[in-house]
């Protein structure tokens, strides 16, 4: 029986998700996968292209409710990979209790406010370009969790499909326990993020 993967989408959702099927279409044969939109997670109903106006509405209740509802929908412990602001969804529903096996969250949105990491093997992925990026400090401070930086990427680096197979095959390793893929972009770890995205 094939493992249980669950894909939950970045800030935008379906309406700009068109990237996220080529994770569904290289994943698909692996996992018995479920797409969940963040939007209709936190109880969204917002008809505008401001990312501002999205963002405020997440980080004000947004996140919560789509972290209860999280929580209230699986009930069964599955692995988890989740895009921006779906990242940080799924990281704060581990740390309150969802049944995770692994997760696996690009580009997490606000992640550097928490100051524990759920409990189960946790990948963290970033462009360095990222406003979001956390500091070393942060990733010193979060005990167990795995850290990947690729150079000259910012926060959408998801979409970019060099990254799509990267992830998509650190994915695969779980179910055929191979070797992780080795990027064939630059990973580095620097000192500082800088403050652009």
């Amino acid at each position: 029986m094939a493992e249980r993967l669950v894909v939950i989408s970045d800030t935008w959702g379906a309406k700009k998700g068109i990237w996220a099927n080529s994770y569904l279409v290289y994943l698909q044969q692996y996992f018995n996968l479920t797409y969940l939109d963040s939007q209709r997670l936190a109880k969204l109903d917002l008809d505008t292209d401001s990312e501002e106006t999205i963002h405020t509405a997440f980080f004000k209740g947004g996140i919560d409710t789509a972290v209860g509802e999280l929580v209230k929908l699986q009930k069964e412990p599955c692995h988890y990979l989740a895009f921006g602001i779906g990242a940080t969804i799924a990281w704060k529903a581990g740390l309150k209790g969802l049944p995770m096996k692994s997760l696996y969250a690009i580009s997490p949105k606000g992640i550097h406010q928490f100051n524990n990491a759920p409990k189960i093997p946790t990948r963290l992925l970033f462009g360095d370009l990222d406003a979001e990026l956390p500091t070393n400090d942060w990733f010193s401070e979060m005990h167990g969790i795995k850290e990947e930086i690729i150079e000259s990427y910012g926060h959408r680096l998801y979409v970019n499909d060099a990254v799509i197979k990267k992830v998509s095959k650190d994915l695969l390793s779980l179910v055929t326990h191979k070797i992780e893929s080795k990027p064939k972009v630059n990973v580095t770890r620097i000192k500082k993020p800088l403050l652009v995205s």
